[in-house]
């Protein structure tokens, strides 16, 4: 397979100041999520007092030692609601996929120890991108729970789609796909059936309690006065009504229950990443490859060669448009076919990337989409060549393949193309963001312009400059703000912001865990694991 043969002279001063750049934007990320877990770690003293870890301590013992974590939607949710500063971040759990006796699985710690880990709007939508996720890739799914539950004040926006959280794990279970959930604290109302409906609940003594009623609402509704024990205390749930299937004595021992539970599942491991030839050039490069001037072009092979083993890619009809790259290679020994950018999408490019997708789904290969696009070709001669039409046979195929799709946004994700590029909405996988990347409509000075043009239409003569001039700018910086990488991931646009240095081993452990998904058939049934 042929090399691609890099053209990028990482010594250049331009290349350096692009690399710089684009650090600082990773490193502005990094110091969100940074911020949270200092905020967690300022109530140590408190927590350990009553005998708790810490949230991430006991993602740290649940986890393989050493393993990688792919954490998703660590910052959904950022400045949204009712998080003016920032520190509500990540929905109040943390989650992502983490290996477990070499199982993957998707894990969810409640993040107690900010905000009491209640949840907002968007992270009741966190919380039902990991169990899609689970149920796509066939992850058993680890809760370590311990929350203060729906934020109230937006409990109307969060108690009807909620519902969807409990049908899931109901269908989860039907699937095979195995529950397992430690209860470290309180587990009121709709808490208590998201233990109540998995097939393992693990309890901690003296910290543990699950009722439908805590007592104010019980004395409120009822009138009767009881306490925390009586009502759900783990003596209740492990020796009268069977709800816990085992009681450990602190967390350590909880947690090393599910790890337990885990390797007797008989569930297949994820497969080591293979020993394979490495990029020929440096993935440091990564970060200098992208301008730090979003308008000017740069060529996607450039990322592709610091992704696929010995950088090789078998490009796809390469004289035919040259604007949509389609090609095939392999990252750590895995085939995958790889669509990306070198500007709009046209009628052509449509066309190849249409009839390579189907090719794709022949062979059962992969496919990773890289997006750098304005979105599709606009204008007299794109519409004369049929760009709906043909546009239509991409989305098309996209949207129909049943391959596991990958999505990298490694630049702008404008428009329609990023639709046909597998954005959010087309369901891809697994779908992540480069810390420069942007995603929108179109872009803020194009929407500024179209809403002046539009307003000067209107309004003719009576028209002021000095408006229509305003309008324009704060169109532009409006949407402009609303499309940077980290105004999309709060939105849950995408799965996380990741360092483009780990795109490649990112990818290298979603394709082993989409194989391992697609090569393992679980027992199912129709209704699921009862209690009885």
């Amino acid at each position: 397979m042929p090399a691609i043969e890099s053209k990028l002279n990482p010594q250049h001063a331009d290349f350096q100041r692009d690399a710089e750049h684009l650090l600082e934007q990773l490193n502005a990320v990094r110091a969100l999520e940074t911020a949270l877990i200092t905020s967690a770690e300022a109530k140590r003293e408190k927590y350990a007092q009553r005998g708790m870890l810490l949230p991430r301590e006991r993602l740290a013992l649940l986890l393989d030692s050493g393993s990688p974590f792919i954490e998703v939607s660590s910052l959904a949710g950022y400045k949204m609601y009712d998080d003016k500063d920032g520190s509500g971040a990540g929905g109040g759990c943390i989650g992502g996929v983490g290996f477990i006796h070499g199982v993957a699985c998707m894990v969810r710690v409640d993040n107690y120890a900010v905000k009491g880990g209640t949840i907002s709007p968007v992270g009741m939508e966190k919380a039902l991108r990991m169990q899609q996720i689970a149920m796509e890739n066939k992850l058993p799914f680890v809760t370590l729970a311990q929350s203060g539950g729906a934020n109230l004040l937006y409990a109307n926006e969060i108690f009807a789609p909620g519902g969807r959280g409990f049908a899931n794990q109901a269908r989860m279970s039907a699937q095979g796909i195995p529950q397992i959930t430690v209860v470290h604290g309180s587990a009121t109302a709709g808490g208590a059936y998201q233990p109540g409906l998995s097939d393992y609940v693990v309890l901690i003594k003296q910290q543990a309690t699950m009722y439908l009623a805590g007592p104010p609402l019980l004395k409120a509704a009822t009138g009767e006065i009881a306490n925390d024990e009586d009502l759900g205390g783990t003596d209740v749930h492990a020796n009268l009504t069977g709800t816990g299937e085992y009681l450990a004595e602190n967390d350590a021992q909880g947690i090393a229950y599910a790890r337990e539970i885990i390797s007797h599942l008989n569930w297949p491991k994820c497969a080591q990443l293979e020993a394979s030839q490495e990029p020929l050039y440096n993935t440091e490069d990564m970060l200098g490859v992208i301008p730090a001037n979003t308008k000017t072009p740069f060529d996607a092979r450039e990322i592709i060669a610091r992704l696929t083993d010995a950088s090789e890619f078998l490009e796809f009809k390469a004289q035919f448009d040259q604007q949509t790259l389609c090609g095939h290679g392999r990252i750590y020994g895995q085939p995958i076919g790889i669509i990306a950018n070198n500007g709009p999408i046209t009628a052509q490019g449509a066309n190849k990337a249409a009839q390579f997708i189907q090719l794709c789904e022949q062979s059962r290969t992969p496919l990773l989409f890289l997006h750098n696009t304005t979105g599709f070709m606009v204008g007299t001669l794109a519409e004369q060549s049929g760009i709906i039409k043909h546009g239509s046979k991409m989305i098309q195929a996209v949207a129909n393949a049943t391959v596991p799709k990958l999505s990298i946004v490694i630049g702008g994700s404008y428009g329609a193309g990023n639709y046909a590029m597998c954005g959010r909405g087309f369901d891809p996988r697994f779908i992540f963001a480069w810390p420069n990347s942007r995603t929108s409509v179109m872009g803020g000075a194009q929407a500024g312009k179209v809403l002046r043009i539009v307003t000067e239409a209107k309004l003719g003569s009576a028209a002021d400059p000095d408006m229509l001039n305003k309008l324009e700018t704060d169109t532009a910086a409006f949407v402009d703000q609303a499309s940077t990488a980290l105004a999309c991931s709060a939105r849950m646009w995408d799965d996380g912001i990741i360092d483009p240095r780990d795109t490649r081993h990112i990818l290298g452990l979603l394709l082993n865990i989409c194989n391992t998904a697609d090569n393992h058939h679980p027992n199912n049934n129709k209704f699921g694991v009862a209690r009885f």
